[in-house]
């Protein structure tokens, strides 16, 4: 009997879990951690402090939310990107996020994510495809508002005022929804007033370098003045910041006003910093706001979609005007 009961403690001692009450917190099970989403990303280039801020925000979001981001720079081509997009099917990421350089070609890569079972979020530009259930949803800006928030400010700066007013228009990357979305919303409001004329329309591929050689070749052309066809510029409508200022160093250079009083009016869209600066100098009349700040929303929805959950279609960010007409001392910096 002596023999049985030194077995029985030693084995008391040996199995000490033997002992342990229920409900401690040895006894609970280890919980699984969450597995980490991975999102392969590819951004058309860095042509702009747009562009670098529109990247950072999406870089930082993803660290914030603990999503693993594949980044892929396309340098604005289009056969780069669809590269990167094919190499994130491969990789097998949990979703793909891509802002396109153009609308068109993007049918049989998204054929091929869908096959592989991988969401797509379309940002910043949106694309044309024969199938809209080929991607899950686009943010980014509405650029045909866009465009017609340029045309309200022209209408109401020259309300009452007489014709003919000479516009000269400096188009982004022709095929890309935000050149021909603000181009379009641009001409729905000014086209149905007499007054306005767009006397020459030109592509700058939202370049600063494109915008500097468009007001070179205009002013070697007329002879030093800023006019196209013996006609002048009373009017600057430019669809970025870098293309305005780019041709604002040229006219600011041969001494040709621009802004408030009696200069050439511009009105350009982006509102990054530098051009804010333009606008309280009075070299720039008004600024369309196109918000860069997407990356939280995109990384939303990229938890979502991985975790087999719905988003919304269509989501626009949030945007403003900048004009003369507001107390521009309230503008908060940019950070771009």
């Amino acid at each position: 009997m002596l023999k049985f009961l030194l077995v029985c403690a030693c084995a008391l001692v040996l199995c000490p879990a033997c002992t342990k009450p229920r409900g401690t917190a040895d006894d609970t099970a280890a919980v699984p951690e969450e597995k980490k989403i991975i999102l392969g990303f590819s951004q058309i280039g860095a042509e702009s402090a747009w562009r670098a801020y529109n990247t950072r925000s999406i870089q930082l979001a993803a660290a914030q939310e603990n999503v693993q981001l594949l980044f892929s720079n396309a340098e604005q081509k289009q056969e780069n990107q669809i590269k990167a997009l094919r190499s994130f099917i491969v990789y097998q990421v949990d979703v793909i996020a891509f802002v396109p350089i153009v609308q068109d070609g993007w049918d049989n890569v998204l054929r091929e994510a869908q096959g592989a079972g991988i969401p797509v979020i379309v940002c910043d530009r949106k694309i044309h495809t024969s199938d809209p259930n080929l991607y899950a949803a686009y943010i980014g800006s509405d650029n045909e508002e866009e465009g017609r928030r340029a045309a309200r400010f022209l209408l109401r700066k020259y309300e009452g005022q007489p014709g003919p007013l000479n516009i000269l228009e400096v188009r982004g990357t022709d095929g890309s929804s935000a050149s021909d979305g603000r181009i379009r919303g641009f001409h729905e409001l000014m086209d149905a007033d007499a007054r306005f004329s767009v006397i020459h329309s030109e592509s700058g591929d939202f370049l600063p370098a494109r915008g500097k050689e468009i007001a070179q070749d205009i002013l070697q052309a007329a002879g030093g003045t800023f006019r196209i066809g013996g006609n002048p510029v009373d009017i600057i409508f430019s669809t970025n910041d870098g293309m305005t200022l780019g041709m604002l160093s040229v006219l600011r250079e041969h001494g040709i006003r621009t802004g408030t009083g009696t200069g050439v009016t511009v009105v350009s869209v982006d509102a990054q910093q530098e051009a804010v600066n333009s606008l309280k100098a009075g070299e720039i009349n008004c600024l369309v706001e196109c918000n860069p700040e997407q990356g939280a929303q995109i990384i939303g929805m990229a938890k979502t979609l991985a975790a087999g959950g719905q988003v919304p279609r269509l989501t626009h960010v949030e945007e403003t005007v900048f004009s003369e007409f507001d107390d521009l001392d309230a503008i908060e910096p940019r950070g771009y």
